[in-house]
């Protein structure tokens, strides 16, 4: 499986002109960004900081992997269930400037989770480093992980309907405005995805229907302002804009954010937050333990598609070769654990960017690693991250109602990859109990279920009862004595 497959320029490879490296380097970024700023946009995490993690992540995966792998990592969707539940654990510290207005916001419990994700497959590595990974498909076969992932993503569905109908803050301020910019979005995604004709109309069709969202928001927060002068129609908050280029406001911060390095500040990175980190009950540690647990297993297993995945265009086995999946987990988990000190959000391998490699055949890590120093830069330019700040809910709202359906998705693709049988009992009653649990919300509360001091998840208790029917119910043997 060694060495090169139909690829322009092999991972060790690097581009002949600077300029095409360039040029290959902003494709990655431009494949990524959209769902890496999707992350911060629905759960008020730091934009800005976002996108620095998610080169600093890459930046670790490719030192601790060698250099092996040109992998970009992002923010991960498959978190955002367990952050909505950590974000609302006890009383904490209400930031100045936090887009999420109303309720207090527990961002420490959100870092706190991802490093404990991180943990969690460091962990994971170093046993596979010396026990091999048999284990792990023992304890989380397909029939397990597929579902897990099916729930995770159809978990997400309210929050989708909520910021497409703009009612997450309140059923009141529901706007039929706010669905036709979502729908625009959407149709514009699905639209550039399938009729693309241009290989980079069909890599970034989450741009195209973003921006096609956002110019008709646009459009009709003109016509509030200038037109009917009416508040139903003002979708876009230019707050972010006003705030850096307003009258008397201009400064060195309008072009460069250095308010990342500024504590306590709404887009300051998340281990600066001094006033959060005072105010957090660590005796809730056990419950933000169990919000994200759970979903690191699934996301273990996602790992290994991935870069299964990847291995296949690339014609080399990722795995087990070089770097080996010790490295490579042990990247990911680094980066995640970083990426949660700096800005709450985990990381993960793209798809996006995989089909970049696949599509073009450029698969040179060196090109990888000038895509992540990119990210970083523009993590700096404060007029491009309060243009991405502008962007409404209700368009997010639009396209998650595709991504979060990827999520789900990715779970019915995975039992039909590894040919599960559902014309067997067990497999019916394994995925069935997951399902259900999940998706009906089935919650284990110990204390007083009012103010519970440990709570377990649907999710984490779907994949529990997922796991244990799996051990439970053995396969008959139905081999006829001779």
């Amino acid at each position: 499986m060694e060495g090169r497959k139909n690829l322009v320029l092999d991972v060790e490879e690097v581009p002949s002109k600077k300029s095409h490296w360039l040029i290959f380097a902003i494709q990655h970024i431009l494949a990524m960004l959209v769902a890496c700023i999707t992350v911060p946009l629905l759960t008020g995490l730091p934009v800005a900081a976002t996108l620095v993690s998610a080169g600093i992540g890459t930046i670790c995966y490719l030192l601790i992997t060698k250099f092996k792998s040109p992998v970009f990592l992002s923010s991960s969707f498959a978190y955002l269930s367990p952050m909505f539940s950590a974000l609302a654990v006890g009383e904490i510290y209400k930031i100045a400037g936090d887009p999420l207005s109303g309720a207090s916001r527990n961002y420490f419990a959100v870092l706190l989770g991802m490093v404990i994700v991180g943990l969690i497959y460091v962990i994971i590595s170093i046993i596979i480093k010396f026990v091999g990974t048999k284990w792990i498909g023992k304890i989380l076969p397909p029939v397990v992980v597929g579902p897990v992932i099916m729930v995770i993503g159809l978990g997400l569905a309210g929050s989708a309907i909520n910021n497409l109908t703009n009612t997450a803050n309140s059923a009141a301020n529901y706007n039929l405005l706010h669905i036709l910019c979502g729908l625009v979005a959407l149709f514009g995604t699905a639209l550039a995805s399938h009729y693309g004709k241009g290989k980079m109309a069909s890599l970034i069709p989450f741009v195209i229907g973003m921006g096609a969202g956002y110019i008709v928001a646009t459009i009709i927060t003109l016509i509030g302002y200038y037109g009917f002068n009416s508040e139903y129609c003002l979708i876009i908050d230019y707050t972010p804009f006003i705030n850096i280029f307003g009258e008397g406001n201009f400064s060195v911060a309008s072009i460069f954010n250095y308010k990342m390095f500024v504590p306590n500040d709404a887009e300051s990175f998340m281990f600066l937050r001094f006033e959060e980190i005072k105010q957090f009950d660590w005796a809730s540690i056990g419950q933000v333990a169990l919000l994200f647990a759970p979903v690191a297993l699934v996301t273990v297993c996602e790992h290994i598609g991935d870069h299964e995945n990847l291995g296949n265009i690339l014609g080399r086995d990722l795995l087990n070769g070089e770097p080996g999946m010790s490295r490579t987990l042990a990247g990911d988990g680094v980066a995640t654990a970083l990426s949660g000190c700096l800005c709450g959000a985990a990381n993960t391998t793209y798809g996006e960017n995989v089909a970049v490699i696949g599509t073009t055949g450029i698969a040179s890590v060196k090109v990888v690693l000038l895509a992540a120093i990119l990210s970083i830069a523009v993590g700096f330019v404060t007029p491009f991250t309060a243009l991405l700040s502008t962007i409404p809910g209700c368009v997010t709202g639009g396209v998650s109602l595709v991504l979060y359906g990827f999520i789900a998705s990715s779970g019915v693709k995975m039992l039909i990859a590894e040919k599960v049988d559902f014309g067997k009992a067990k497999n019916i009653f394994v995925a069935s109990a997951i399902l259900v649990a999940g998706i009906g919300g089935l919650t284990l509360k110990f204390g007083d279920p009012t103010n519970p001091t440990i709570q377990i998840t649907s999710v984490a208790v779907a994949m529990i009862l997922g796991i244990v029917l799996n051990l439970t119910l053995r396969e008959k043997n139905t081999a006829k004595a001779e």
